[in-house]
């Protein structure tokens, strides 16, 4: 099997680069000209608002799965970028399906990475959430993946066009950025332990309930859907539980031996949060026999020690 990974220079490119080739794939993966990809692949460089580039790089790739990751992936940075959030989740999606159409090649299967937080406004009593559920988006990043979503559909409907479209939860894992809260934590944790700064973590929301997967897991469930998954299929990816914000915290600091006091942080809030957000994953299950391997706790230890042994990075 030979994979093209758009937005290969990502957190979860690099990982997901690991898990191709570990089960013997073909790799080539895309960045943007100021990125780099680390991984030891075929590296091409690529902008997906650069219509006109994606179509001759596929003819020359000939892939067997296309893996689109390229997006502005952070609910917070969509409430500050609105524009641009759609500009790449929405306008990069039509011009990667366009390009994949324009090839004439039906056997070219395309995973439209997603996202949980599509689901939105939760109807009472709907967790776990089944792939049949409405969406109501409750922030600009959800709502530009919905599109996505649903661009892949009616691709897949109007053009036999082989697509699975994927709503992925959270997940984490050593090297996330700190923009996302099991890292965020974790950092902190790491320079309060190495002096960097007071002992005082900020915190945002922590009653909010998430479902987080490690994205090592993740990455394997995008292996499996590339040649298990049912081509115009939705599936969820999660672990099927989700847990307090609070959990987080408590567990990420039961392995420090600091004594480390915890605020609120108003810059940390935002606009709109869903209380709860949980996946019903029987779907990807049935199909691929995938669940998620990897303890929440071995995720946050791992993210951990990533920080503590890594002070350079900022």
């Amino acid at each position: 099997m030979k994979a093209m990974i758009i937005g290969g220079a990502g957190f979860v490119g690099g990982y997901l680069i690991r898990e191709l080739k570990n089960n013997g794939w073909e790799v080539c993966a895309t960045c943007l000209p100021n990125e780099n990809i680390t991984e030891d692949c075929d590296k091409r460089v690529l902008d997906i608002l650069s219509k006109d580039d994606i179509k001759p790089l596929l003819d020359d790739v000939k892939p067997d799965v296309v893996y689109h990751l390229a997006a502005l992936s952070s609910v917070s940075v969509s409430w500050k970028k609105p524009q641009l959030t759609a500009e790449i989740n929405v306008v990069g999606t039509i011009n990667v399906l366009e390009a994949v159409r324009e090839t004439g090649r039906s056997d070219i299967r395309t995973i439209l990475i997603g996202s949980g937080e599509e689901y939105g406004f939760i109807r009472e009593g709907a967790c776990p959430l089944t792939e049949e559920e409405p969406l109501r988006p409750g922030n600009i990043y959800a709502a530009t993946k919905a599109c996505q979503g649903m661009l892949g559909e009616i691709y897949a409907r109007a053009y036999k066009m082989d697509i699975v479209m994927v709503r992925a939860f959270n997940h984490s894992g050593p090297e996330q950025l700190p923009i996302f809260v099991i890292s965020d934590f974790c950092k902190q944790i790491a320079e309060i332990e190495r002096g960097e700064r007071e002992p005082e973590m900020k915190v945002g929301n922590l009653s909010a309930m998430r479902d987080f997967t490690d994205v090592r897991d993740v990455v394997r469930a995008y292996r499996l859907l590339g040649t298990k998954g049912k081509s115009g299929a939705v599936y969820n990816i999660g672990r099927g539980k989700a847990v307090e914000v609070q959990y987080i915290l408590d567990t990420a600091l039961s392995f420090s031996d600091m004594d480390i006091k915890v605020s609120r942080d108003p810059a940390r809030m935002r606009a709109s949060d869903i209380p709860i957000i949980e996946p019903d994953v029987s779907r990807i299950a049935a199909d691929t026999g995938w669940k998620a391997e990897i303890s929440m706790e071995q995720t946050i230890r791992d993210s951990l020690d990533y920080w503590r042994s890594h002070p350079e990075v900022k």
